[in-house]
């Protein structure tokens, strides 16, 4: 979905900014590639935080070279994932994650980011009611979708205002298993 819509833009400047953020288009893209590829080592590697590794997706790659790496990265998250037992349970700095939660943090990234991109480069990005649901669901199950799930995912990564609630400046996942949520909405530490 976010190769296929951004693909088309690849002859385009990705130097240019993202409004509102301290991101270009090819900054934001190369961040979100490297989010899954940190997801998929976290969940093999268990849930201590006693990696030595550093990962890097070039930002000042070419467009095309950034869309393989985004394609290749959640590739590698979703195999990973699949792979694993429901059990497993990798690091997290917002609480020890199981599968489910980093295959919804691996898809908030690739989501929220891909509409960062597509709004530096003029665009609009929509994606499906129900993944939007699904993910917003699993990463903050203390808010409510509404009518429209994806509104309030990008308001709950503090992307835009909703009526009635303003840009939150902060925020956090749970990433944990969901029966391990305690039913409070999480304080940003």
């Amino acid at each position: 979905m976010a190769v296929s819509l951004l693909q088309p833009h690849a002859l385009r400047d990705w130097s240019v900014s993202v409004p509102g953020l301290d991101f270009t288009v090819a900054s934001v893209v190369a961040h979100a590639g490297q989010g899954p590829l940190w997801y998929a080592l976290d969940l093999t590697g268990g849930p201590a935080d006693d990696a030595a590794f550093e990962i890097k997706i070039r930002s000042d790659a070419g467009p095309g070279a950034l869309l393989r790496s985004l394609r290749n990265a959640a590739h590698l998250c979703a195999t990973t994932v699949d792979s694993l037992p429901v059990t497993a349970r990798g690091f997290h700095p917002f609480g020890a994650a199981d599968p489910s939660g980093f295959a919804a943090m691996a898809c908030g990234e690739i989501l929220v980011h891909t509409y960062d991109a597509a709004t530096g480069l003029g665009e609009d990005f929509r994606p499906d009611q129900r993944l939007a649901r699904r993910v917003l669901t699993r990463l903050f199950p203390w808010h409510a979708p509404g009518a429209d799930a994806w509104a309030t995912l990008l308001w709950a990564h503090g992307r835009l205002d909703l009526p009635n609630a303003p840009r939150r400046r902060d925020w956090r996942w749970h990433s944990a298993p969901i029966a391990e949520w305690d039913a409070t909405m999480p304080r940003k530490v």
